[in-house]
């Protein structure tokens, strides 16, 4: 069983980050950014368009093509006053069909300037393929701390479409600016499919067609999981120690295809693109443990601190895998739709991912716990070498490649 990490201070995990040394904007090539490679504890520094010179041979990537969705809609009232409305996520329902909906669809949302939505209903006007769309959004319960917000609209096109049109995409906060029209292409990894995030994976960004060629040329082979990225990706631990930091939950899917490839491959290196792709592969291996105990089981949640109680005794990630593509197919699930809370911090043992390609991450945020838990301290001095030779950090920064 991994050590108990809830005393951890998350003190231990800060460090100067200037403000200047954030990346406001991406570079004009996505693949020109710069890779930092930790491999057999030494560092040196490559291009990403290299990616695939500095991976371990018969390497299987693994991405999450999970897309940004436009999730700020914002309403002008009358008075000139301006309420954002952040769909976060479908209200009771899958990602999915959520957004096939005609006509109405509710969603869970957090709401700027709530005080100010005095009436009951929002209205505002799309222009939508040349014809005028009627959009409207009323208020209805809480949900910790956002609400459940139903929008209607007098027209036949499904939500993706209302959403798209009405909606400007969710930049991070740290980047302390209003989203341009190349955000809408550039806030998105190339092999971006499943709608639900509202924020990038941003470790694929650097990804091109020219690098995915490289790769095969390498025979490197790549796997698409999904795991929609919610708004508790940028929530800062404001506690001293990581015990008391509660987990936002995620939705995630994965294939009976990505099961079978992934066990197909056990035995050589798997590596992780992004720290939401890690978080779906040892999730389910999570959920793989949990039905070697109980095969009855008719979802997936995996909570929190799961892998570090007493009755977290491992099993091999061959059976864990195998439970679940077992159940899968008892069941006649094609793909498996679950949710994960995990929380991966020092102390934690991989039992999927053996290394990692990300970007830098927030000071005292849980994905540097993540990472920490990868490569021990050695974290810190990667992060200095970073600082000291001008890399760009956060989410459309420079990136990262992790070989412990």
């Amino acid at each position: 069983m991994p050590s108990e990490p809830k005393n951890i201070p998350i003190a231990d995990y800060d460090y100067p980050l200037p403000d200047e040394r954030i990346a406001k904007y991406p570079l004009a090539q996505r693949d020109q950014s710069k890779l930092l490679v930790y491999k057999n504890g030494a560092i040196a520094e490559s291009q990403f368009c290299h990616l695939a010179e500095q991976l371990p041979a018969e390497t299987l990537l693994v991405c999450n093509n999970t897309k940004v969705i436009h999730a700020r809609l914002l309403f002008q009232k009358s008075t000139g006053a301006t309420i954002e409305i952040f769909c976060l996520e479908p209200y009771a329902m899958p990602v999915a069909t959520a957004f096939e909906q005609r006509g109405v669809s509710r969603w869970v949302c957090l709401i700027g300037h709530n005080k100010r939505w005095k009436s009951d209903l929002l209205t505002r006007q799309l222009s939508l393929e040349g014809r005028t769309v009627t959009l409207t959004a009323e208020r209805h319960e809480a949900v910790g701390n956002s609400r459940v917000v139903e929008f209607r609209w007098d027209s036949d096109d499904a939500f993706a479409s209302i959403i798209e049109c009405a909606g400007v995409i969710p930049l991070p906060p740290y980047l302390h600016r209003d989203a341009t029209d190349d955000d809408k292409v550039r806030y998105q990894t190339v092999y971006a499919r499943e709608q639900g995030s509202v924020a990038a994976p941003t470790a694929g960004l650097h990804f091109t067609d020219a690098v995915f060629a490289s790769l095969r040329n390498a025979h490197i082979d790549c796997e698409f999981v999904t795991l929609h990225v919610g708004a508790g990706t940028f929530k800062p631990v404001d506690c001293d120690a990581i015990g008391d930091h509660e987990m936002h939950v995620e939705k995630v899917e994965i294939s009976q295809t990505n099961i079978e490839h992934i066990l197909q491959h056990l035995g050589k290196p798997l590596i992780a693109v992004g720290t939401t792709s890690v978080r779906t592969l040892e999730s389910v291996y999570w959920f793989g443990l949990q039905l070697e105990h109980n095969a009855q089981l008719t979802e997936m949640y995996v909570r929190q601190w799961e892998p570090y109680t007493e009755e977290a005794n491992s099993i091999s990630a061959e059976r864990s895998y195998s439970n679940v593509l077992q159940w899968m197919q008892r069941n006649g699930i094609e793909r498996l739709e679950g949710a994960t809370q995990l929380m991966i911090a020092p102390g934690y043992r991989y039992h999927i991912v053996d290394g990692l390609v990300t970007n830098f991450h927030q000071p005292k945020s849980t994905l540097l716990l993540l990472v920490s838990a990868l490569i021990g301290d050695n974290w810190k001095d990667c992060y200095r070498y970073a600082l000291d030779h001008d890399f760009r950090f956060l989410s459309y920064g420079d990136s990262c490649l992790f070989l412990p």
